[in-house]
């Protein structure tokens, strides 16, 4: 019969942060930039920690830790996930793309396409913008493909943590 796992059985199952440190990550770096909420900043940080990513890249106004608003929502991510805050995106990217990554942005562009039908090549790189500005023009020209979510209602996008945590575990699936 089933039943509900209790936190010791859920964390037995996990490994310590010194484990993890040891432990290979996903050949996925995530770029988020001007993310003005430190809520979404938290979430983006634990789907992070959960996928394993590789490194998290804060750009622009991004607020990053130690702030007690990313604490309470990424749940110590912030000391599982390697990140660092980076002064000049486009030279991040720049300099990924020259170590083999592909740029995916999550953006509403003229040739966007749906995730899901999308062939993700491996190492990549995932772009993530701004609450309401979405991506900037210098990212978006600068990536090797935009992705966006179908929408199919009247709303034209979802929080940027709930999308990035959709479109990571997407690419996830791709690479496990």
């Amino acid at each position: 019969m089933r039943r509900k796992l209790n936190f010791e059985e859920i964390f037995s199952n996990r490994p310590s942060a010194e484990e993890l440190r040891n432990m290979q990550r996903k050949p996925i770096v995530a770029l988020i930039e001007n993310i003005r909420s430190m809520h979404n900043v938290g979430s983006i940080f634990r789907s992070s920690d959960g996928a394993r990513i590789n490194e998290l890249l804060l750009s622009g106004f991004t607020p990053v830790p130690p702030r007690p608003e990313i604490s309470k929502t990424a749940l110590g991510a912030t000391e599982t996930v390697p990140w660092r805050y980076v002064e000049d995106n486009v030279k991040a990217i720049e300099g990924l793309k020259q170590k083999g990554y592909t740029v995916y942005t999550v953006e509403q562009t003229t040739d966007s396409k749906n995730f899901y039908e999308v062939e993700y090549k491996f190492p990549l790189c995932l772009i993530m913008g701004n609450e309401v500005d979405g991506v900037s023009d210098n990212l978006v020209s600068r990536a090797d493909c935009a992705i966006e979510i179908p929408m199919l209602g009247v709303k034209h996008s979802l929080n940027v943590s709930v999308a990035y945590g959709i479109i990571l575990y997407h690419i996830l699936s791709k690479c496990m």
